[in-house]
Order: structure tokens, then C-alpha cells, then sequence
């Protein structure tokens, strides 16, 4: 029994989200195109949009989706301390197929394409419907970030966008992981290093940091948490500035009056390493 917890838990440790780099593979894009084209909007919000042919269960998963989707987006714009440039489309499939044509790879349940387009799998109108709320205002800060920035925009390093989804989430999409495992790993070492930048080609992710996906976000989030918490105004200045495309050493430098290295060793004495 206890193997069998280890290994239902390391297949949820998959279930995250994707932002897909606009690189994506002619096939990728060509699927996604096609893709698109089989919703259909969901009459009382046309903010969503239901893979064609679903039926109730389509209407059923795209009212609940709408129901949360004002919530969601003012909860991003507090956080972000700017609105969205356009409305939000989200699109809901309702079979493996339709979110697997979308999006490449195994395990996610989410994810935001080329385009500005939300797309949200049928594993989050069933078996994961408790994550719904949470991973909606996720993949929304990214869409939010992309619209100000331009999709996957590789000059923010990768814990930057999924500590800030993850805060706005207030934990969504690191519900697999527990503050207690995420010490362990630092007293092991495996711990995100916040000074390491990304650049266009390099982008630093979980695995970088010998880091599963969960706890990847969960450091990332308390990391941005704590820089929240810290100082709310700095942190409002330094979000600002960042939307606002000055480079993330100087935004974060400006705001706080030190730089990243300085914040991050305050920020594991204050984590207890």
C-alpha cells in the first residue's frame, strides 16, 4: 500500500501546467489552428469556448468555468496591479484527443498557447475538478503576463512566471507538494537558485534544480510570497516595472534596494535553511 501512494502521487506530480514557446514545432501550430476551430463559444459567456460536440457535459464544465472566470481575473489584475489588455478566451476540451492535439507532452492538465489562448484539459472537469479555481487564476497570470510582455517571454526566468501564477493561485498548481517536503529538499540542497537568470535558448526549470514540478512552484511561490510580504509597495514597483519591460535585476534592484542575491539569502534565513 505504501508503494501504491508513491506512485499514484509521483504520476499527480506530472499534472502541471505548459506554456508553450512560440517555437512550437509547423505540426504544433497546425494542430493548435485546427484545434481551435472545433469549439464553440458557450452562448452565456464568450469568454469560453467548449470542444465542439460535448454536449452537457461541455455546458456543464463551461458554466462552472464562467462562474469563476470574473473572480479569477480580478484576483490577477490585484495581484499584477494592471489590467488585462484584452478579455481572456478559454477553451475547454472535453477528451484526451482534443487537449493532447493543443498541447505536446505528457502530464499537463493546462496550458496558455501562441496567441493568448487558455486551454484547460476534461481532467479538470472530473478527476481534478477541486483544482479548477486555482489552476484558472495560474494559467490566467500567464496570460496576463504574455499579453504585456509577449508569450513565453524568455528574458523573465521560469520561477518568476510560475512563483507569480502560483501567488495569484494562492497555491494552485503546487498542491502536490507540502512546505515540509520543499525544507527537506533545501536541507538536501535541491533548492531553486534565484540568481540564475534565463536567456533565449536556457531556460532553468524543476529538473535544473533536481526539483519536481510541484516543489519547483512551491518554491517559487513562497519565494514570491516572501517578497510580497516583505514589502507590498516594493513589490507592486517591481511588478510595474517588470510589465513594463525593464530588465528583472534592475526592476527588482529599484523596488527593494537590493538585488537578487541579497533578497534570497534573506529570504532562506527566513525560511529557516
Amino acid at each position: 500500500m505504501y508503494r501504491a501512494f508513491w506512485a499514484w502521487l509521483s504520476v499527480l506530480a506530472l499534472t502541471g501546467c505548459a506554456v508553450l514557446p512560440p517555437s512550437a514545432s509547423p505540426d504544433t501550430a497546425t494542430a493548435a489552428r485546427a484545434g481551435t476551430q472545433a469549439f464553440e463559444g458557450y452562448a452565456p459567456d464568450r469568454r469560453v469556448w467548449i470542444q465542439a460536440g460535448s454536449g452537457e457535459a461541455g455546458q456543464a464544465y463551461a458554466a462552472r468555468v464562467a462562474g469563476l472566470l470574473d473572480a479569477a481575473v480580478a484576483r490577477v489584475e490585484a495581484v499584477h496591479g494592471l489590467p488585462f489588455l484584452k478579455p481572456p478566451r478559454v477553451y475547454l476540451c472535453l477528451t484526451p484527443a482534443c487537449f493532447g492535439d493543443l498541447v505536446p507532452g505528457q502530464g499537463y492538465v493546462a496550458a496558455v498557447l501562441p496567441g493568448g489562448r487558455v486551454v484547460l484539459s476534461a481532467a479538470l472537469s472530473d478527476r481534478e475538478a477541486a483544482r479548477l479555481p486555482g489552476i484558472l487564476r495560474h494559467e490566467l497570470s500567464h496570460l496576463h503576463l504574455g499579453q504585456r510582455l509577449g508569450h513565453y517571454t524568455q528574458w523573465l526566468p521560469v520561477w518568476f512566471h510560475e512563483g507569480l501564477a502560483t501567488l495569484v493561485a494562492e497555491g494552485g498548481g503546487a498542491e502536490f507538494a507540502s512546505d515540509a517536503e520543499v525544507y527537506g529538499a533545501r536541507e538536501e540542497g535541491r533548492q531553486v537558485d534565484f540568481t540564475r537568470l534565463d536567456v533565449p535558448g536556457r531556460r532553468h526549470r524543476a529538473g535544473d534544480f533536481n526539483l519536481n514540478i510541484h516543489a519547483f512552484y512551491r518554491q517559487s511561490w513562497r519565494f514570491m510570497e516572501y517578497l510580497a510580504l516583505r514589502d507590498p509597495q516594493a513589490f507592486r514597483a517591481m511588478l510595474w516595472s517588470i510589465q513594463h519591460h525593464v530588465d528583472i535585476t534592475i526592476s527588482v534592484a529599484d523596488a527593494y534596494n537590493a538585488g537578487l542575491e541579497r533578497l534570497e539569502a534573506a529570504f532562506m534565513d527566513a525560511a529557516g535553511r
